[in-house]
């Protein structure tokens, strides 16, 4: 499998921000997102061959840290996904599994499915990749029946769905997208709204018209406490 980076840090976005996680990023991705804050597991992906017994062995070495987290790139398209899911549960880990949702679940372990549709603030300018990516980005990055089945794969309480927002327009967008997913009721409380940006000035000047959102309509807001805390740099 193709790995980007194994680290330990905190969960900086989403319900379970703050808790200490072993982070195990897969390399390569299905969408090319004009935004992507990790081109380096998906726009050009890059990392090391580990097999599952290397990745647990890295993972069991955080001890005692419980919670890791799969994520990318699309850690869904990550071969011996599923497999190396199964080895960390078989060892106490609570599993936290961030995708895109455009590949369902298919029975994988997972506790905390954090579903990230991509708006069409996504889709790659023209120029900035082969034209052939822009057409497969924007047919694949919605898929409601498969974020239909991830929900009923992680039961009510263990999804997330998180939305990267760049301007307030973008709210008719996202609850359109909430009332196409098939014979789901989704709460408030599970949208959780999260300004795009990868330094802190960006993300300060985007929250404030979030957090009057998410007091408006009951949905959450989503900071990345690892902007914050680190700033943007891998591993962390």
């Amino acid at each position: 499998m193709l790995i980007s980076e194994i680290f330990h840090s905190v969960q900086g976005e989403g319900e379970l921000t703050g808790v200490p996680s072993v982070f195990v990023r897969t390399s390569g991705c299905n969408l090319r997102c004009r935004w992507c804050d990790t081109p380096y597991a998906s726009w050009k992906p890059e990392g090391d061959q580990l097999d599952e017994q290397s990745i647990v062995d890295q993972i069991d070495s955080f001890a005692p840290t419980r919670h890791v987290v799969l994520t990318g790139g699309e850690p869904m398209v990550a071969r011996g996904i599923s497999e190396l899911a199964a080895s960390i549960r078989e060892r106490g880990h609570h599993i936290t599994i961030e995708t895109a949702g455009t590949v369902a679940p298919d029975g994988i372990a997972c506790d905390l499915a954090s579903l990230s549709p991509k708006l069409s603030n996504s889709t790659p300018l023209p120029g900035e990749i082969d034209d052939t990516w822009i057409g497969k980005h924007d047919a694949l990055r919605l898929q409601p029946d498969i974020l239909a089945a991830w929900i009923d794969h992680c039961g009510p309480s263990g999804y997330q769905l998180k939305f990267v927002v760049s301007e307030e327009a973008e709210l008719d967008e996202i609850e359109s997208l909430v009332s196409d997913i098939p014979g789901k009721e989704i709460p408030a409380s599970k949208i959780l709204l999260m300004p795009e940006g990868r330094d802190a000035e960006t993300l300060r000047s985007r929250s404030a018209f979030l957090v009057d959102l998410c007091k408006e309509r009951g949905y959450r807001f989503c900071p990345r406490l690892q902007i914050d805390l680190f700033g943007d740099t891998r591993g962390t």
